[in-house]
């Protein structure tokens, strides 16, 4: 028997900014869409405020860094169960860079996550940290950019 190691991942993505003139001109639209998903809730999503974008939707921006993060917790989390030490908080400041180039385009040059650990009592903070970069290494989205992921952990014991 053998392990199918592909898996394959579906969305929609459905501009809903016609203002009634289509695209006729830079002004004349909205950047508004809904990213969807089967049987998940819709993620309203524009641009950022700085390309016209509506600040209270998600940007594709925001949600780079944002699954850039959310991988890393996620491997994270997992080796500190599997090596026996227990988290009882996490939260990540992450902050992503995008440089623009002359033409209007342009590409992140690094994201800095910020993951702060919360550990129970009696946990090893020096392993708990080393896990820190084995998610790194670990994490699909990381491996996935052409840019660095700078990880600066903190790891406290808080039970």
């Amino acid at each position: 028997m053998t392990h199918d190691k592909h898996h394959r991942y579906t969305t929609r993505t459905e501009w809903t900014g016609n203002l009634g003139e289509g695209t006729t001109n830079y002004r004349a639209y909205s950047r508004d869409h809904l990213i969807s998903a089967a049987g998940r809730p819709d993620l309203p999503g524009s641009s950022d405020p700085a390309f016209r974008g509506d600040a209270s939707r998600w940007n594709p921006e925001d949600l780079l860094v944002g699954s850039v993060s959310s991988c890393h917790m996620l491997w994270y989390l997992h080796l500190c169960a599997q090596a026996k030490i227990t988290v009882l908080a996490y939260h990540d400041d992450a902050t992503g860079v995008m440089e623009e180039d002359e033409g209007g385009g342009g590409r992140f040059t690094q994201i800095v996550l910020r993951p702060v650990a919360s550990l129970a009592a009696g946990a090893d903070t020096a392993r708990a940290t080393a896990l820190h970069e084995e998610a790194h290494q670990l994490c699909f989205i990381a491996n996935s950019v052409n840019f660095p992921v700078v990880i600066e952990p903190t790891v406290r014991v808080v039970g």
